[in-house]
């Protein structure tokens, strides 16, 4: 059952400033779109001081998660849909954190970039968070049934964290095998 319209804001936050509705595959291109929103703020604390860096690099996963909860809890309430597939404010969460995996390596290769390191450093956290938002191990899927927006991001939390030390130990492996 729908009920108030759920503001503007929560809207684009909701579908990831519109990738959310990009077919096929939404969770895929709200993916890609945080990727690639998360790499100005990665060129931007190349060089600062590392406690900002830090502040930065923790802030954003922290921030996008309680900004895609709350929104994700108006678009659900206004449409009375579960958990729709153009809401990507979840994968925007989770896509951060498993980059803070390798926040400062990113930082370096997009200020150097060499096509094989940057490759490594950005799409290895994405493919796992992929891998894991999509297998849904334990217990990624039964944290799903937490109600509203929490439940919508919560499993994308998870599989962020997943992604995490995964990639702290695939980065450094595949760069030096090549």
């Amino acid at each position: 059952m729908a009920g108030t319209a759920a503001p503007r804001w929560a809207w684009w936050a909701a579908t990831g400033l519109g990738s959310g509705r990009l077919r096929p595959a939404p969770g895929t291109w709200g993916s890609l779109a945080a990727l690639l929103a998360w790499v100005p703020f990665a060129r931007a604390v190349h060089g600062a001081p590392a406690w900002l860096g830090e502040l930065v690099f923790l802030a954003l996963p922290l921030a996008m998660t309680g900004l895609a909860i709350a929104a994700s809890d108006r678009v659900v309430a206004e449409t009375g849909d579960k958990d729709p597939g153009y809401i990507v404010a979840d994968e925007w969460a989770g896509v951060w954190i498993a980059l803070w995996a390798v926040r400062w390596e990113a930082a370096g290769a997009l200020a150097a970039p060499g096509p094989w390191t940057l490759a490594v450093h950005l799409g290895v956290p994405f493919l796992l968070f992929r891998l894991f938002d999509i297998w849904k191990p334990w217990p990624v899927r039964q944290i799903q049934v937490l109600p509203g927006g929490a439940g919508i991001v919560a499993d994308d939390v998870v599989a962020g964290l997943y992604a995490l030390p995964l990639s702290q130990l695939l980065v450094p492996l595949l760069l030096r095998a090549r």
